[in-house]
């Protein structure tokens, strides 16, 4: 089921009315229930996967508190301990495994073996990615790590833990949620609060504009240029199209974080931020400080500290980064263009921690201010054309291909942008001039959003007839400008993939 469509906005009405209706006792149990209906809906035998990785992680995480109570030699605690853990791990990895990456894992295998003349068929295996596995993998893994390093207690109540791990305004696509925060929340029964369905709605509506104004009419164009026939584009067109994914994978993705998030601050729950203007970044470091933060936070805490971090020396922190975003990028597809993007961010970081005593230097020698208007400006404009580059890779379906066309850009015909052969690639001119007046919202959004000021409280703070007139100004121009579809199909989002 589809946020950005009609049969989403039956379902959430409904589970809204009955959850408010009925007894407290009973509230998780619908919420439940509803998590699990709403991702049947895509495909109901692998809601079984979603069952098995939750009665494991709960059994676990049972196990990791039973282990902790009981008196035993330190040592041995301590082996019983990590082996429940790591059973935990390599049930729900391998199956994450088996049914993302077999098949990446073993064309690898086999084109390695061509290449030194060796050959084999793979066995087949043909199945449909089961949606937002990567995502609910790790969260309940989350928990399992956390229960075993003392952060949360160990949830008794398997029902309300399969909530947790199923509660579907972030199921499929995040954020990756902390059993701190949100299994704390789904424990206590919410009445209905007439401020939290107002912002609730708000970020819902934002959301929708993201995804279906912007990022929608965006991907026509991308696809167009990012499709069979990309050796036909010349470089700027190249340089629009990879721009305008830049803008589009923040928007598809933005979008379903806030729509997520609206849909759970209306039933009381509030989710972790997902994006925080990551486009006016001063670095990649910071970008990865504002980008997907939950994944982000959850690699640099499963992941990157336990290998040791920055701990053991300038060798070892680079390792640990390129590990890190090596594993992030590979956990984004089985492609090794993700992968390539992945360590293509994690060497950015390494190289400007190398060259910051440079920059440092550069600054106090030409006594130049790095809090200026214009300094902060060109950091930012850097930031995210580094960015925009290894986007690259994340579109492209190959490695061939995104060198392709990153070498079109060295060959620049700028006629293109005037003799209207922009406007011949999906979008028409008014289409065209639409996206880049959304994008301006997005940006001045974005810009109030770094200085502090929050538009969703400023307009809730109004009077009822600004807020009213806001709403239907708002409901109007997604329902005239969104992008449909056609026979209007919901368009899918990017990170559902994933």
């Amino acid at each position: 089921m589809l946020f950005n469509s009609l049969q989403f906005l039956i379902f959430l009405p409904i589970v809204l009315a009955v959850y408010y209706i009925i007894p407290k006792g009973a509230k998780h149990l619908w919420l439940l229930a509803a998590s699990y209906y709403f991702y049947m809906c895509w495909n109901a035998v692998y809601v079984l996967l979603m069952l098995l990785s939750t009665v494991v992680t709960y059994l676990c995480g049972l196990g990791l508190d039973a282990l902790g109570r009981r008196e035993l030699p330190a040592l041995k605690k301590l082996r019983l301990r990590r082996t429940v853990l790591w059973t935990s791990l390599l049930i729900n990895l391998a199956i994450l495994f088996f049914f993302k990456y077999f098949n990446f894992a073993i064309d690898s295998l086999n084109a390695l073996l061509i290449h030194v003349g060796f050959q084999f068929n793979r066995p087949a295996f043909d199945v449909l990615l089961p949606v937002g596995i990567s995502f609910y993998t790790f969260q309940a893994l989350g928990y399992t790590i956390d229960v075993y390093r003392g952060d949360i207690y160990a949830e008794k109540d398997f029902f309300r833990y399969a909530l947790f791990v199923s509660f579907f305004p972030q199921l499929v696509a995040g954020p990756i949620e902390r059993s701190k925060n949100l299994l704390k929340q789904l424990a206590v029964p919410k009445s209905f609060s007439y401020d939290n369905f107002r912002e609730g709605l708000l970020l819902m509506l934002w959301g929708f504009f993201l995804k279906i104004v912007i990022a929608d009419r965006l991907a026509i164009l991308v696809d167009t240029v990012y499709g069979p026939d990309y050796q036909n584009f010349g470089g700027f067109v190249v340089i629009v199209a990879t721009l305008f994914f830049a803008v589009q994978i923040y928007c598809d993705f933005g979008g379903y974080s806030s729509i997520a998030m609206g849909a759970a601050k209306i039933l009381g729950v509030d989710l972790m931020e997902n994006f925080n203007t990551p486009y006016l970044s001063l670095s990649t470091a910071e970008f990865w400080r504002r980008w997907h933060i939950s994944l982000s936070s959850w690699f640099r805490d499963y992941v990157y500290i336990p290998l040791g971090g920055n701990r053991k020396g300038q060798a070892r922190k680079y390792l640990n980064l390129i590990i890190t975003f090596g594993a992030s990028g590979l956990w984004h597809g089985a492609n090794w263009t993700f992968v390539v993007w992945g360590l293509l961010n994690g060497l950015y970081q390494i190289i400007g921690s190398l060259l910051m005593p440079l920059r440092r230097s550069f600054v106090r020698l030409f006594g130049l201010n790095e809090n200026s208007l214009g300094h902060r400006a060109l950091r930012i404009l850097f930031t995210f054309g580094l960015i925009t580059v290894s986007w690259v890779f994340f579109r492209a379906s190959s490695i061939s291909m995104a060198l392709s066309m990153l070498r079109s850009c060295m060959y620049l015909r700028p006629w293109m942008l005037f003799d209207g052969s922009l406007f011949m690639l999906g979008l028409d001119r008014p289409n065209f001039i639409l996206a880049l007046f959304s994008m301006a919202l997005l940006l001045f959004a974005d810009v109030m959003k770094y200085r502090g000021v929050c538009l969703r409280r400023l307009i809730l703070a109004q009077d009822g007839w600004c807020r009213a007139l806001v709403l239907s100004f708002s409901i109007s121009f997604i329902l005239l400008f969104g992008i449909w579809g056609p026979a209007y199909d919901a368009a899918s989002f990017i990170y559902f993939q994933f």
